[in-house]
This record gives C-alpha cells, sequence and structure tokens, in this order.
C-alpha cells in the first residue's frame, strides 16, 4: 500500500467502534497507544523540517529506488520516524515507496530481523530490479542505545516509553536525517544495473 492507504488503515482503526476491533487493537492499550500515534504522526507532519544536507543527498539520486517500509499503527518509533522517511521520499520522483504491516503477509520482517527481533520500524531500500541497497531501522542509534540500556537497567514499560518519547520530542528528527544521509551517500557507490 502507498502512503495514502496506510494512513486510511490507520484512520479506520481509530474511528472503529471498540466492539469492531481485531486483535491486537482489541486491547485498550494498543488502542491507545494507536491513538497516541496517529497525533504524532499527524504532528510531525505538520512541524518536522528537512535539513538542506538530506534534501541535497536525496535530490542526486539518478536512479529509481524503492523504498519499503514495514511498521503498525501502534508502533511508537513508527510515529516518530516515518513522517521524516515519507517526507524525504517525496523530494525525489525516482523513489517510489510501499508501506506493508509487520503482522500480515509477506511478512517481510522475517529477513529483515533486528538482535533476531521483528523490530519495527523497518526501511528497505531496493534498486529497480528488487536488490536490497541498505536497510535502517528501526530507530536511530542513540535512542536505540539508550532503549538498550534501559532495559538493561530492567526499567519499567512506563519508563521506557517516556524517555523514548523525550528523545524524539527533544531531537526532532535530527539523527534519522543524518543517518539516512550516510545510507543514501552509501546506496550510490553500488552498480544499479547488478544482477
Amino acid at each position: 500500500m502507498n502512503f495514502q492507504e496506510y494512513s486510511i488503515y490507520f484512520k479506520n482503526i481509530i474511528v472503529k467502534p471498540v466492539t469492531a476491533h481485531q486483535p491486537p487493537y482489541d486491547n485498550t492499550d494498543y488502542l491507545n497507544y494507536t491513538k497516541l500515534n496517529w497525533s504524532r504522526m499527524n504532528r510531525w507532519f505538520k512541524t518536522g523540517k528537512l535539513f538542506d544536507d538530506i534534501v541535497e543527498v536525496v535530490k542526486k539520486i539518478d536512479q529509481p529506488q524503492h523504498w519499503i517500509i514495514i511498521t503498525e499503527p501502534w508502533c511508537g518509533d513508527a510515529a516518530h520516524n516515518i513522517p521524516f522517511i515519507e517526507m524525504i521520499t517525496r523530494e525525489n520522483p525516482l523513489i517510489t515507496v510501499s508501506y506493508e504491516l509487520r503482522d500480515a503477509a509477506p511478512y517481510r520482517i522475517e529477513q529483515y530481523l533486528t538482535n533476531g527481533t521483528q523490530s519495527i520500524p523497518k526501511l528497505i531500500i531496493q534498486n529497480h530490479k528488487g536488490k536490497d541497497l541498505a536497510t535502517w531501522g528501526p530507530r536511530p542509534e542513540n535512542c536505540q542505545k539508550m532503549y538498550a540500556e534501559l532495559l538493561i537497567e530492567k526499567a519499567s514499560f512506563e519508563i521506557i516509553k517516556t524517555e523514548i518519547q523525550n528523545w524524539y520530542n527533544l531531537d526532532k528528527g535530527k539523527e534519522l536525517q543524518k543517518e539516512l544521509e550516510d545510507v543514501l551517500s552509501s546506496t550510490r557507490n553500488y552498480n544499479f544495473n547488478f544482477d
């Protein structure tokens, strides 16, 4: 699905009567996360800014690329990162984007595990022949380090959730953009015609 279709899917979860929800959205916590994530995602689309460096790098892409974003509406990291990824793709018409749900066919996440887990969001950048050029995800490196430290400290889920939220609010998409600059620069070193 494209971003518009993903947004419709996302919004429909929020506006459905609770009795109509399928798992995991029949769980009040998941439904509440999803509502928060809808607000967060839309807030970043309104307030998030792309930096000149990432725009310059993405505009230099001169061969078709297909970006696959594996996500779920309940995922907090996705709500913070997807708006920036989507805005970046809009800077170059050679980039096409598709969204896939982690928990639905084709279950592509199984091929892109992070430390053995199905962590999302996961970005896969492919050339026009469907060959992987790069991957990114599930969160910027410094956020991931903080998350790992909190797990070692056996922090509660509430503390982890709050700390990650605070990190994203302070960062405002800067680290994601810097990391994607590096990722995109590395894809230019590939021969786009290889099989």
